[in-house]
């Protein structure tokens, strides 16, 4: 609990520190812009007053392209430029720091500003020029103080923090220790023990029997959650980091950044992340939700449906139905599962894509087979799995989550039936099979 803490303030105090000296930075440099356009412009042609005293800017220089200071203060005369920076048209104002020689060892914080083409040309004769505001770096940005007194304090937080948990919170739950121990033991190493629970109806008792139902549940579950969990983590990431990067670059560079482009790039990387979410709400609706409401449904409607709505100028499909079974399902599962398949077969398709309804004892199936590279026989049950893609469809769909296939076996599954990929000549060949309303309604009498 100790090291907790201590990692908690550390990251808190490291972003106190960040925010102190960043701010520090900021209001210099804010301070000496303004110094810096007020000299700037009092200037006329022929006449260049000398800076008047501020307590913006400790130094001020006007210097030629050729580095000659042309005016200064008191403070800043005879002394050399206090730097070489010199800002672009595009970005005439900018900050530098520097530990010039005569400083004594001592680091300033220097802001020059360029004179824009049409200040050059009336002022200078169409020479650059440049002014320079300069002061000395503060403590809190030259020494090491500011983290010094900010790690003591989170030191003795974190040994406060730490001694008062062991005082107050070890004596409080001191009979619940051996249950909590046994917890961690059974969540770390075996979920199959479970915690000793105590006679008598007292809150220990209850509180060990939840936590032997608990423990009950984590087994069942735990290990594909973990899995699911830190796929849908790295899934998800992605496009959360490309927006962050393009608005963090989009703000911190608004001149060279175009914030048509930025915007555009951000709706990308949203819209990503948008299919993402919804495929993995709709994955969690079918594996962990009871199933939609079924009705009597013409399978060979829906593919037929399916395939008008397809965008036309795509790989052709050939549609073959040799009968008209007759399922009990949901209408939007069902037609997700075949716009799945459907739209799969037109991406990995070379050709043509070949779509059949038939019906085989008891089941309604329909098969989807594209002419493309096909897949081999050890990924044939891999492709169902949650978050994988194969290589090939990573090329073809680079902006896919890989859930479209597992959440369209589940969805099968949901309905009796089942999606597989069987053997074929040439492509991939998913097959679909459900159970027809008549053979469904007597398996379900006989249950």
């Amino acid at each position: 609990m100790g090291a907790l803490f201590l990692v908690i303030l550390t990251a808190v105090g490291s972003l106190v520190v960040l925010g102190i000296r960043q701010n520090v930075a900021a209001d210099i440099s804010e301070d000496m812009r303004l110094t810096i356009v007020d000299w700037a412009s009092e200037i006329r042609p022929g006449h260049i007053p000398p800076p008047k005293p501020t307590a913006r800017a400790k130094y001020l220089q006007l210097v030629n392209s050729r580095g000659q200071v042309v005016e200064s203060n008191m403070a800043a005369s005879g002394i050399p430029p206090l730097a070489t920076l010199r800002p672009p048209h595009d970005d005439r104002l900018q900050d530098v720091t520097v530990c010039p020689s005569w400083s004594e060892g001592r680091c300033l914080l220097v802001t020059a500003l360029r004179f824009d083409a049409g200040s050059t040309r009336t002022l200078f004769s169409s020479e650059p020029h440049y002014i320079y505001a300069g002061v000395m770096q503060p403590p809190a940005l030259a020494t090491r103080y500011l983290e010094a007194g900010i790690g003591a304090a989170v030191l003795f937080a974190a040994a406060t923090a730490a001694w008062s948990t062991w005082m107050v919170v070890g004596r409080t739950l001191h009979p619940v220790r051996a249950i909590s121990g046994m917890m961690r033991e059974a969540a770390e190493s075996d979920l199959s023990l479970r915690v000793p629970t105590p006679p008598g109806n007292d809150e220990i008792a209850q509180f060990a029997r939840t936590a032997n139902m608990y423990l009950d549940r984590l087994e069942k579950a735990v290990k594909g959650q973990r899995r699911f969990v830190s796929l849908a983590s790295h899934e998800l990431r992605s496009p959360v980091a490309a927006q962050r990067i393009q608005l963090e670059e989009a703000l911190r560079y608004p001149d060279e950044v175009d914030a048509s482009t930025a915007l555009q790039r951000t709706l990308h990387s949203t819209e990503r992340l948008e299919a993402i979410i919804d495929d993995l709400l709709a994955f969690t609706r079918v594996r962990n939700t009871y199933p939609a409401v079924h009705q009597p449904l013409d399978l060979a409607d829906l593919v037929e449906e399916e395939v008008a709505g397809l965008p036309r100028g795509g790989i052709p499909i050939r549609l073959r139905v040799a009968c008209r079974p007759t399922v009990l399902g949901s209408r939007v599962q069902l037609y997700r599962v075949l716009n799945n398949l459907l739209a799969n077969a037109r991406r990995h398709a070379r050709s043509r894509v070949d779509v059949t309804v038939e019906q085989v004892g008891g089941q309604a199936v329909v098969s989807v087979q594209d002419d493309g590279a096909g897949i081999a026989p050890e990924d044939r049950e891999r492709v169902f799995e949650a978050f994988v893609r194969l290589r090939e469809g990573q090329l073809l769909d680079p902006g896919g989550s890989g859930l479209g296939l597992p959440i369209s076996r589940d969805t099968c599954q949901a309905h009796g039936g089942s999606l597989v990929v069987e053997d074929s000549p040439a492509g991939a060949r998913f097959v679909v099979r459900l159970p027809t309303a008549g053979h469904e309604a007597a398996a379900g009498a006989g249950d």
